[in-house]
């Protein structure tokens, strides 16, 4: 069954937008009585049914509620600098969609390749990653963030920082703890500069190690992502 996305619903009647309305009528031929699924972005799954089959404003009546589906009971939020190919920065925030992350932070740092993002089309690419991989909460995507502002401003408890500097680093693995909030930074192709690393450890982040294997940016956001969920699953 198709799913869509319509945020804030409250009541028992909502309405797709033109653009979600027009797929569902012309595209899926949907028509009145027939079943529909919706997601708010906020943890709300629904089913619900046509009631009106208009092209540019489809109304549905809501005949069930689920809330807080598929909730996790921890918050990953990734810092990532984005790559100088936006199509691989996209493809990590697809990817990290479906395998589950709360919120992603576009990371400004002194070695970045990319300085700005359009965080609109990026929103749209996790709305499509949020709908196909059937999930009910929609990831937070920042807007570019400095790398000091980012760690003297995190709040989060366990705070790690990924680079391929030698010395000695713990594996994610062993470090992460099931049921606990997580910031990870990963850095550009460049990697961090050594004062990074060092102002980022001085602000209480944990230096750590995602494998032998030197992975490229955006592959190290996702190695991040799903060691995470594995550990808490």
């Amino acid at each position: 069954m198709q799913l869509f996305y319509v945020p804030n619903i409250s009541g028992a009647e909502v309405f797709l937008d033109e653009t979600e309305s027009k797929h569902a009528v012309k595209v899926l031929r949907l028509s009145i009585g027939d079943a529909i699924q919706l997601v708010d972005g906020k943890g709300g799954f629904y089913e619900a049914e046509v009631s009106d089959a208009n092209p540019k404003k489809c109304r549905l009546k809501i005949t069930n509620t689920q809330i807080n589906f598929g909730k996790k009971d921890f918050h990953l939020h990734l810092a990532v600098a984005p790559t100088k190919n936006i199509d691989r920065f996209e493809w990590f925030l697809e990817k990290a969609t479906e395998i589950g992350i709360n919120e992603i932070t576009p990371l400004l740092t002194e070695h970045s390749e990319r300085k700005t993002v359009k965080t609109e089309r990026l929103e749209k690419i996790l709305v499509s990653a949020m709908k196909q991989s059937v999930k009910a909460f929609l990831p937070v995507i920042n807007e570019v963030t400095s790398f000091n502002d980012l760690i003297t401003n995190s709040t989060s408890g366990n705070k790690f920082i990924a680079h391929c500097y030698e010395g000695e680093k713990k594996h994610l693995k062993n470090e992460v703890k099931k049921g606990e909030d997580i910031l990870i930074l990963i850095g550009p192709e460049g990697d961090f500069s050594r004062e990074e690393v060092e102002l980022a450890k001085q602000n209480g982040f944990r230096e750590i190690s995602l494998g032998t294997s030197r992975l490229r940016t955006e592959t190290a956001a996702v190695v991040a992502c799903h060691i995470v969920n594995l550990a808490n699953e």
